[in-house]
């Protein structure tokens, strides 16, 4: 299997820079008290966390904490008296404790039960957390919120990034709130919503005749040419650090307890990653009332299914899927960079990583939207179908706690949403759907 995601304990950074300042006040200028260092998600290689880092050989970086010191200075129960937003677990964030960070008001997202839509689905304890109530209208306000925040920090001017859909937007309206340039390239359709934002809060938008890999290229290129930093996906390493906040709420919401499944729609796979590294260090921290890891399951469209293609193979790195399409454009990711990370992610967890019918997306979207009166996103209505698919095929238990990620607002996906409306001629029109005064 090679380098597993996760260890227990992290080890410091030896380099130069702290053998250089060896006084605690004079690191935390710059690192947090508690960032030990970057450690290479694929070969293990120390980085000093002092310096501005995109990845090693081609490949993502976790940030590593002094868990015991942070156990030391900050229980639990300390959380009690902060405020509900994602930086109410400093400690566990990369940065500093007094330093400003870039927010747009990020509150910590409802997780919501959903008896009617969980009775469809043959799920009794069905909850979904929904993201869609952050600025942007998306679970990428977390990541980029931290990305920014670190970016400011290392005195980054200009940011650039490929996407398909809501990263663009949330990248472009916090640069606009950290006061930096912003270069986004999108496929040339990608959802319309997506476009127009990322143009109104003030980024270059480019669209691109390809996919976001297509895009992701024009990025490296530019950053050779420009000197912009690269923002993609997991190709930073604070991005993961904003999403995990995601499962540490989610912890702290159930009172310390995980639950039995995650079920997570699958593009990039940062949020997925972030909470694996979130339940982690909850648990060396002893901060969870049980160990037991709640199984994840990753979802895909059919139409895109890189991942789920390669866990069925039992593979660890996933090919390049070919002629990928989807109306859930944060799906469209035909191959993601941290890709290894995602499936030993699932795989420890003891969980699937599957694909659904793209024709099924649509119809479980307005399913769940007109049951529940929760802004669902095309992507969680597929991992909705998945719920249903292996409730059927007996993947998931019926009393089983299982909790559904919506990590986006459906009015993003004007295009997904649009149906035919009836129009009033006469009474009649009323009269034929079948009702009358008593009902």
């Amino acid at each position: 299997m090679g380098v597993m995601p996760f260890r227990r304990l992290p080890k410091p950074y030896s380099g130069p820079t702290y053998e250089r300042n060896c006084d605690w006040g004079e690191i935390t200028k710059m690192a947090t008290r508690w960032v030990t260092g970057l450690e290479s998600a694929w070969d293990g290689t120390w980085l000093d966390p002092n310096q501005p880092h995109q990845m090693h050989v081609d490949r993502p970086l976790w940030v590593r904490y002094d868990l015991e010191a942070v156990g030391r200075v900050v229980r639990r129960q300390d959380l009690a008296s902060r405020p509900w937003s994602m930086w109410r677990y400093r400690e566990l964030l990369p940065m500093g404790l007094d330093e400003e960070v870039v927010s747009l008001g990020e509150g910590v997202t409802p997780l919501l039960t959903c008896e009617r839509l969980g009775g469809r689905l043959g799920l009794e304890r069905l909850l979904i957390k929904d993201e869609s109530v952050m600025p942007t209208g998306s679970f990428k306000a977390r990541g980029q919120a931290m990305a920014m925040t670190m970016a400011r920090r290392f005195g980054t001017r200009c940011v650039a990034l490929p996407t398909a859909g809501n990263a663009g937007g949330a990248a472009a309206a916090y640069a606009a709130r950290a006061g930096l340039r912003c270069v986004v390239f999108m496929p040339r359709d990608t959802p319309i919503v997506n476009r127009l934002e990322a143009m109104a809060y003030g980024a270059e938008v480019f669209l691109v005749n390809g996919l976001i890999n297509d895009c992701g290229r024009l990025v490296r290129e530019g950053q050779a040419r420009y000197g912009w930093f690269d923002l993609s996906t997991l190709k930073e390493p604070y991005r993961i650090e904003g999403k995990k906040t995601m499962g540490l709420e989610l912890a702290e919401q159930l009172r310390w307890w995980l639950p039995d499944v995650i079920v997570y729609p699958t593009g990039g796979g940062t949020g997925l990653i972030g909470m694996a590294k979130a339940f982690e260090e909850l648990r060396a921290l002893g901060w969870l009332e049980s160990d037991r890891m709640p199984r994840f399951i990753s979802v895909q469209s059919e139409g895109c299914a890189p991942i789920a293609k390669a866990f069925a193979r039992g593979e660890r790195l996933a090919e390049v899927f070919p002629n990928a399409h989807t109306i859930a454009s944060g799906l469209r990711v035909p191959v993601a960079v941290g890709d290894f990370m995602i499936l030993d992610a699932v795989r420890a967890s003891g969980g699937l990583a599957v694909s659904v019918p793209e024709t099924s997306i649509r119809e479980r979207m307005f399913q769940a939207m007109s049951l529940e009166g929760i802004s669902i996103c095309p992507e969680t209505a597929a991992c909705l179908e998945a719920c249903a698919t292996l409730r059927n095929e007996g993947g998931l238990s019926s009393d089983e706690q299982v909790v559904v990620f919506n990590t986006g607002a459906a009015q993003k996906y004007v295009e997904v949403m649009e149906q035919p409306t009836r129009t009033f001629d006469s009474w009649a029109d009323v009269d034929a759907l079948g009702w009358d005064a008593a009902s």
